[in-house]
């Protein structure tokens, strides 16, 4: 593993995100500067990790093979823009199942900490979501809102209820701080 590690939420982060859920590979669009933006954080030194509640699984709109290669496509897409996606974890249950791996649960989080051998505080965690945030705060990490996807409504939220949360437009703008941060790998 590099140095640092930084999770990554999937959909309405690094790719579009829909209502009906990205069921195909042909569905799973990268949003805009969201490649560039691995590539940086993997110059950076950064082992980038994608933690994603995946429950069009439970629901039967797609199996994890299908999921399997959504997942390839993301990683060559990365990888042809020079970044490299080190570990994606996934939640496959239902919004009700009561898991623990289901964001906001911490599960996928204390998973990729235990992977990697470390303590998750100070760990970037980026995301469109409250249970994004939610997960990355109850394990001591970073919580990063983007403002892609869902970030913009999320963002609103929290500032109705007096809540602040480090925010950037999208991934890009995000990874171009957490590179700043740690200067050239």
């Amino acid at each position: 593993m590099a140095g640092r590690l930084v999770v990554l939420d999937r959909d309405g982060v690094i790719n579009r995100d829909s209502p009906e859920f990205v069921k195909s590979p042909d569905e799973w669009i990268p949003l805009e500067g969201s490649l560039e933006a691995i590539a940086l954080l993997t110059r950076s030194g950064y082992a980038v990790a994608v933690a994603s509640n995946q429950s069009g699984l439970a629901r039967g709109l797609f199996d994890t093979a299908t999921l399997g290669a959504i997942h390839d496509k993301m990683r060559d897409a990365a990888a042809g823009a020079g970044g490299r996606i080190d570990r994606v974890v996934f939640c496959p249950h239902g919004p009700d199942a009561g898991c623990e791996c289901r964001k906001p649960a911490p599960g996928l989080l204390l998973r990729l900490g235990r992977r990697y051998g470390i303590d998750l505080r100070g760990v970037p965690c980026i995301g469109d979501s409250e249970r994004d945030l939610v997960a990355a705060r109850s394990v001591g990490a970073r919580p990063i809102l983007v403002r892609s996807g869902n970030g913009r409504r999320t963002e609103a939220l929290l500032r109705d209820r007096g809540e602040d949360v480090e925010v950037y437009d999208d991934l890009l703008a995000a990874s171009r701080q957490l590179a700043s941060e740690v200067g050239p790998a």
